[in-house]
């Protein structure tokens, strides 16, 4: 849901801010904390490096999967993707 990915990069550049907004819409984000606000390109840069990151880790969740199957080694950040 954008709102929760939105919330997600905000917290991510700085997790001490407070805002207001309707329905996840950047362009409606009302600083309520008085700091200096988040540029819109900003939020969406963060945006995008979060789902790219989650993407990597599905990926590599798979080639874990798939390695392990076949008894291949598997890369540091594969592994990470299962150890419980």
């Amino acid at each position: 849901m954008i709102i929760n990915k939105m919330a997600d990069a905000i917290r991510a550049i700085d997790n001490t801010r407070e805002y207001n907004c309707q329905l996840g819409d950047i362009d409606s984000i009302k600083w309520v904390d008085g700091k200096a606000p988040i540029s819109k390109s900003d939020i969406e840069a963060k945006m995008a490096e979060l789902e790219n990151a989650d993407a990597q880790k599905a990926t590599d969740k798979a080639n874990a999967k798939a390695k392990l199957i076949a008894g291949e080694a598997l890369t540091e950040a594969e592994a990470d993707t299962i150890v419980l």
